[in-house]
C-alpha cells in the first residue's frame, strides 16, 4: 500500500443504497480530533459537549451534521470516561509523573492534557510539561493553543537543545554526528537562534537546556554556549541521561528560580479575533519566518465560510514537517525566503481549532519498507518471537 493508498479512499461505491460516492481519508490516532479533545477537554461533560461539537458530514445544502445530532456523543464519552483520566506513574528515582494524552506536534497540537497538566499544578510547587517536536511546533501550540484554551500562564520556557543537531542544521550527516566538528555546531546555532527569538516574542523567559550525549565534546558544548551567550540568553548543560537528576540539578535550580523571579508576562502572539487566514500567515511569517503563507481561492472561501458560521475566533493548528521552518525537510538552518504553501484547511470544531495542512505532510504516515510483523512468529518451541 503507497502513502497515497493511505491518506486518500473512495467510499460508498455500488449504488444509490450506499450512498454518494466520494473521496475520504484515514487519519492517525494521534492526529485525529478525538485524541485533541481528549487533551484539551476540562472534564467528562466538557468531554461529552466537545465530542458532540464536531462536525461529521454536511447536508446536501452544506450545513453541518454533529455527532450529537446522530447521537453519537454519548456512547463516545463512555468510551472514554476512564481515558479522560491521567496515568500516574513514577520516573526512575521515584518522582510522580502523567503521561496523559498523545497528539503529534507535527500534525496535531502536541501537547498533553490539560486536566494532567491542572492536576499536576494543584499537587506540586513546579510542574514541567513538554510540547513535543521542534519549538517552531510543540511550543508554537502549547502556547498559541492550549494555553489560550485552558487558560494557562508559563512562567519560563525551557528550550532543550543537543549539540547533535546544531552539527545537523551546520549541515553534517546523520552517520557522522560522533565526530567533532565546531565549525558545523556554529555554523548549525542560527537554528537554535531562531527558536530563542520565537519564543521570547510569547512574553516569557527562554533557558536553553543543553541535552548533553556522551560523544559531545567540550569545545562543541561551549560553541553552544558562547552562541546563546551573544544571544542574551543562558544556556546550562544537563547530564540527566548520564548521571540521572544529579546530571540536571542545576538546570533544574535555575529554571525554578525564574519562574520564581516573576518575569513572564504571557500572550498568544495573534488574539482571537483576527481573521483566520491572518492567523496563518502570522504564524508562517513570524515563526517560520517564510515570506508569506500560499492559499488558493478555495481555501479562503472556506476559511471565510468558518468565519461566518461563527468559528473565526478559533486558534490555528499548523500541520508541517518538524525538520525544518519550511515545508522541505531538507532547508536546514534558519531559512529565510521562502513560502508556506496551505494544501488543505480542516475544521476541528469539537477540539476547537483549525487545521492547515502544509506542504508534503502527511496526517497518515506511510508504513515501514518492513513492517514489524513481517518478524513475528512461533518458534520450535511454542514461543513467540519478534514483538520486541
Amino acid at each position: 500500500m503507497n502513502d497515497r493508498a493511505l491518506r486518500q479512499i473512495t467510499a460508498s461505491l455500488g449504488g444509490v443504497s450506499n450512498g454518494f460516492p466520494r473521496e475520504a481519508g484515514f487519519d492517525i490516532t494521534v492526529a485525529s480530533e478525538v485524541m485533541a479533545i481528549l487533551c484539551l477537554a476540562e472534564d467528562l461533560a466538557d468531554l461529552q459537549k466537545r465530542l458532540g461539537d464536531m462536525i461529521v458530514a454536511y447536508r446536501r445544502d452544506r450545513s453541518p451534521v454533529f455527532c450529537r445530532d446522530i447521537k453519537a456523543d454519548g456512547a463516545m464519552t463512555v468510551l472514554l470516561k476512564d481515558a479522560i483520566q491521567p496515568n500516574l506513574l513514577q520516573t526512575l528515582e521515584n518522582n510522580p509523573a502523567f503521561v496523559h494524552g498523545g497528539p503529534f506536534a507535527n500534525i496535531a497540537h502536541g501537547c498533553n492534557s490539560v486536566i494532567a497538566t491542572k492536576t499536576a499544578l494543584k499537587l506540586a510547587d513546579y510542574v514541567v510539561t513538554e510540547a513535543g517536536f521542534g519549538a517552531d511546533l510543540g511550543a508554537e501550540k502549547f502556547l498559541n493553543i492550549k494555553c489560550r484554551k485552558a487558560a494557562l500562564s508559563p512562567s519560563a520556557v525551557v528550550l532543550v537543545a543537543t549539540v547533535r543537531a546544531m552539527k545537523m542544521n551546520g549541515g553534517v550527516a546523520k552517520n557522522d554526528l560522533n565526530n567533532e566538528n565546531v565549525a558545523a555546531v556554529k555554523a548549525g546555532c542560527p537554528n537554535l537562534g531562531r527558536h530563542i527569538e520565537n519564543l521570547r516574542s510569547f512574553g516569557v523567559p527562554v533557558l536553553v537546556a543543553i541535552n548533553h550525549f556522551v560523544k559531545d565534546t567540550d569545545a562543541e558544548v561551549q560553541a553552544v554556549q558562547n552562541y546563546c551567550s551573544e544571544m542574551g540568553a543562558e544556556a546550562i548543560v544537563s547530564k540527566h541521561w548520564a548521571d540521572g537528576s544529579a546530571g540536571s540539578e542545576n538546570l533544574a535550580k535555575r529554571v525554578a528560580e525564574v519562574a520564581d523571579a516573576g518575569e513572564a508576562n504571557f500572550s498568544p502572539i495573534y488574539p482571537d479575533e483576527m481573521p483566520l487566514a491572518d492567523k496563518i500567515q502570522n504564524i508562517c511569517k513570524n515563526i517560520y519566518r517564510a515570506d508569506e503563507a500560499v492559499m488558493d481561492k478555495k481555501i479562503l472561501d472556506q476559511l471565510k465560510d468558518w468565519e461566518a458560521q461563527g468559528y473565526g475566533h478559533l486558534p490555528v493548528c499548523m500541520a508541517k514537517t518538524q525538520y525544518s521552518f519550511s515545508t522541505d525537510p531538507n532547508l536546514r538552518g534558519a531559512p529565510t525566503g521562502h513560502v508556506i504553501p496551505v494544501r488543505e484547511v480542516r475544521i476541528s470544531a469539537g477540539a476547537g481549532f483549525i487545521v492547515a495542512v502544509c506542504g508534503e505532510i502527511m496526517t497518515m504516515p506511510g508504513l515501514p519498507r518492513h513492517p514489524a510483523a513481517e518478524t513475528i512468529c512461533i518458534n520450535d518451541n511454542g514461543e513467540i518471537e519478534g514483538l520486541f
